[in-house]
C-alpha cells in the first residue's frame, strides 16, 4: 500500500503552489496541455502523476481556450486571450517564488535542482514575451546555458561518421565517399526496414530482451525497494500525420485495487516513420526501458514513498533536467547491454544503430546552432543533416523545420540532447554502475545534468 501523505509544512506546500502554478502556468501560456492522454496536445509539463490538486493555471475559465488556440505557439495569436489569463494567473510571480524557495533550500541537491528549474522557466517566460512583441530578443546563449548548464558550440560529426562509414563497409555497403555514404545508410536502413504492422509484435520482444538486460545490468544496483517497480509498462500506438516522428507519454496515474501506482505509459509512433530493426531496438531502449518510462516510473515510486518532492512529478520540457532524461535515453542500450561504451556492443548492427542516433543527436544540436546562431535557411540546414549527421529524409526535414525553427524547441530543446548524452556518456566511463545508477535514477535525490555527479560523488 502507498505510504499515507504526512501533513505538509507551510513552507512545503507553499512551494508546491508555486511550482505547479509556474510549470503550468509556462505549460499553458505556449499552449500545452499536461492532462492530455497525447503527445499532440502536451508540450512543456509532459506528465502530472502527483495527486495534488492541479491548481488554476490550469482550471481557470481562461486556461481552457488559451490552450486550445496553441498559446504564444499559435500562427495567430490571440493577444487578449493571453492578456485575460495572465490577469488570472501570476506566472512570473509563481516562477521568482520558486526561485525564493530554491535559494532558501541553499547549494544542497534539491536546492540547486529547484533553481535550474526557476532559471528555465524564467527563459521559457521571457520568450513568451520576445514572441508576443513585449520584450527583447532572448539571447541564445541564455537560452541554451538554462536547458543544459553549459554554453551553445557547433556540434563535430567526425568521428562517428568515420565509425558509421567503417561499419557500413563492413556490412558490404561502399561508403568512401559522403555521397556514397549517404546512399549506404539509406540502402542499410531499406534492408532492415520495420515493417509498419509488425511494429507491436517488434515492441513486446525488444521490450522482454531489454528487460532481461536491465534486470541484470541496472536492476541490481537500485535499492532493494525499487527493484521491483515495474519499468516498462507501455503501450504502442500508431499516429497519423503527427509533427513528431514519436512521443513518450508518461501517464503514471493509473492504480491497482490495492492503491499503488501501475507506472503506465504509452509510445505514439508516427504512422509515416521509416526505421530499420536495430534502430528500432535502440528506440526501445531509449523510450521505454531502461530508457525514459523506467526513470519516471523509478521517479513515481520514490515520489509515493515520499522520498522525493513534487517536482519530480511534473516532467518539465526545456530543462537540465530534461537533458539529463534524454541523456540516460540515448545511453540507455548500452547500460541494458553493461557496456561502457559503443564500442563494446557485439552486434555490429546495433553498434551502427546507437552510432547513428548519436549522429543524430548531434545534428539536433547543430540544428539549433544552424538556425538561431548563424542564421542558416531551412534548405541548408536540411542538407546538413542529410550529408553530415546521416539522417533520414523525414528526420532532416522535421528537425530543420518543426523542431529546429520553433521559437521554444529549437532554442532550448535542441541542444538538451547532445548536452545530456555526453554527460551520462562520460560518467559511464569513469564510474562503476553500483555509483553511476542510483545516482541517474533519483535514488540519491533529484538532479538534473547539472548536479548528477554531485549525486554519485555523495554518501552510497
Amino acid at each position: 500500500m502507498p505510504t499515507p501523505a504526512p501533513q505538509k509544512s507551510a513552507g512545503e506546500a507553499g512551494l508546491v503552489r508555486a511550482l505547479a502554478t509556474a510549470i503550468l502556468g509556462v505549460d499553458t501560456l505556449w499552449g500545452g496541455d499536461v492532462m492530455s492522454a497525447s503527445g499532440t496536445g502536451r508540450f512543456i509539463a509532459d506528465s502530472w502523476f502527483a495527486d495534488e490538486p492541479l491548481p488554476a493555471a490550469y482550471t481557470c475559465a481562461e486556461a481552457a481556450p488559451l490552450r486550445a488556440g496553441g498559446g504564444v505557439a499559435a500562427s495567430q495569436i490571440d493577444a487578449a486571450a493571453i492578456d485575460g489569463y495572465l490577469r488570472a494567473v501570476d506566472v512570473p510571480a509563481a516562477i521568482t517564488e520558486v526561485g525564493r524557495q530554491a535559494a532558501a533550500l541553499g547549494g544542497d541537491l534539491r536546492g540547486r535542482y529547484l533553481a535550474g528549474l526557476a532559471e528555465s522557466l524564467q527563459v521559457m517566460w521571457e520568450l513568451a514575451l520576445e514572441r508576443l512583441g513585449r520584450g527583447p530578443a532572448v539571447p541564445y546563449q541564455r537560452c541554451v546555458l538554462a536547458s543544459t548548464g553549459r554554453e551553445p558550440s557547433p556540434s563535430t560529426p567526425e568521428e562517428r561518421r568515420a565509425t558509421a562509414a567503417a561499419l557500413l563497409e563492413h556490412a558490404g555497403y561502399p561508403a568512401g565517399t559522403r555521397d556514397e555514404l549517404v546512399a549506404a545508410v539509406d540502402a542499410w536502413r531499406r534492408d532492415r526496414m520495420v515493417p509498419a504492422r509488425s511494429i507491436p509484435l517488434l515492441a513486446e520482444a525488444f521490450i522482454a530482451r531489454l528487460e532481461a538486460g536491465t534486470e541484470r545490468h541496472v536492476a541490481p544496483h537500485l535499492p532493494p525497494e525499487l527493484r521491483a517497480v515495474p519499468r516498462a509498462n507501455v503501450r504502442f500506438l500508431p499516429i497519423a500525420d503527427a509533427w513528431f516522428s514519436g512521443s513518450m507519454n508518461y501517464l503514471g496515474r493509473g492504480r491497482t485495487p490495492a492503491g499503488d501506482p501501475e507506472y503506465e505509459a504509452t509510445y505514439e509512433l508516427n504512422a509515416r516513420l521509416e526505421i530499420s530493426v536495430p534502430e528500432f531496438a535502440q528506440l526501445v531502449a531509449h523510450e521505454v526501458v531502461p530508457g525514459h518510462v523506467t526513470t519516471f516510473a523509478l521517479l513515481q515510486a520514490r515520489h509515493v514513498r515520499r522520498e522525493l518532492g513534487f517536482e519530480a512529478t511534473v516532467l518539465t520540457m526545456n530543462t537540465r533536467a530534461a537533458a539529463l532524461s534524454e541523456g540516460i535515453a540515448n545511453n540507455a542500450l548500452l547500460l541494458a547491454l553493461g557496456a561502457r561504451q559503443v564500442s563494446e556492443i557485439p552486434d555490429p548492427d546495433l553498434r551502427l544503430a546507437l552510432t547513428l542516433a548519436l549522429l543524430q543527436d548531434d545534428g539536433k544540436n547543430q540544428s539549433s546552432w544552424l538556425t538561431w546562431r548563424e542564421g542558416a535557411p531551412r534548405e541548408q540546414v536540411s542538407e546538413v543533416l542529410r550529408r553530415d549527421y546521416l539522417c533520414s529524409p523525414e528526420r532532416a526535414d522535421k528537425l530543420s523545420g518543426a523542431w529546429g525553427r520553433h521559437p521554444l524547441l529549437g532554442r532550448m530543446y535542441l541542444p538538451a540532447y547532445r548536452a545530456g548524452t555526453e554527460t551520462v556518456a562520460e560518467l559511464l566511463v569513469r564510474h562503476p554502475p553500483a555509483r553511476l545508477v542510483p545516482a541517474l535514477y533519483g535514488a540519491r535525490g533529484i538532479v538534473d545534468v547539472a548536479t548528477v555527479e554531485d549525486a554519485i560523488a555523495g554518501p552510497a
